[in-house]
């Protein structure tokens, strides 16, 4: 299959290469906006994912269309990418000493093959408690206003981490063996 990534995230792109799949990237530019909150969060970002994968597999029909959209959610709250630093440490604050799940979907588009496709997979994730300190330093230091949930588990965040329940990669923000393994069923 020829795979297009309709997405620009260094992370995404570091795990479809580590595993070996040809791909070329085409991010999509849809409004999230049109997707609704008031939803759980696995149908939340499996909507988000279809949406970014059938703009891009609109002027692509011959080849299968990757999108992907990863959510952290915590206390009845989705929370995306933060919109500032003060949202950001918002966020960190309310993972400090908690558990929270990591949730990405992806929806897989192909017109011509008839593959319409999206599954989603969760990662557990517990956060030790963090001081203001280290919230502020982590935010200077690693800049996560691009990040779901404001961290990246690649970066010092992982200092964070007392425990992980699932895929590392789903936190990264692309279930690789999911997909692999999806992949075989269609």
């Amino acid at each position: 299959m020829n795979f297009i990534l309709a997405s620009k995230s260094p992370r995404r792109i570091e795990i479809l290469n580590k595993a070996n799949f040809n791909f070329k990237v085409i991010p999509s530019n849809v409004n999230e906006k049109l997707v609704s909150t008031n939803t759980s969060p696995k149908v939340y970002c499996m909507q988000l994912a279809k949406l970014k994968s059938l703009d891009i597999s609109k002027k692509y029909q011959d080849q299968t269309v990757i999108g992907a959209d990863t959510i952290v959610f915590i206390k009845d709250k989705i929370l995306n990418k933060p919109k500032n630093i003060s949202d950001s440490k918002r966020m960190l604050k309310l993972l400090s000493n908690n558990t929270h799940q990591v949730l990405t979907g992806v929806s897989l588009q192909n017109k011509l093959l008839n593959i319409d496709f999206t599954f989603f997979d969760i990662t557990k994730v517990t956060f030790y408690p963090l001081d203001k300190l280290e919230i502020d330093n982590y935010i200077r230091e690693y800049k996560p206003l691009d990040k779901a949930g404001s961290y990246g588990i690649q970066d010092g965040s992982a200092l964070f981490v007392k425990s992980i329940s699932g895929s590392y990669d789903n936190i990264m923000g692309f279930p690789i063996s999911k997909f692999y393994q999806s992949l075989k069923l269609i």
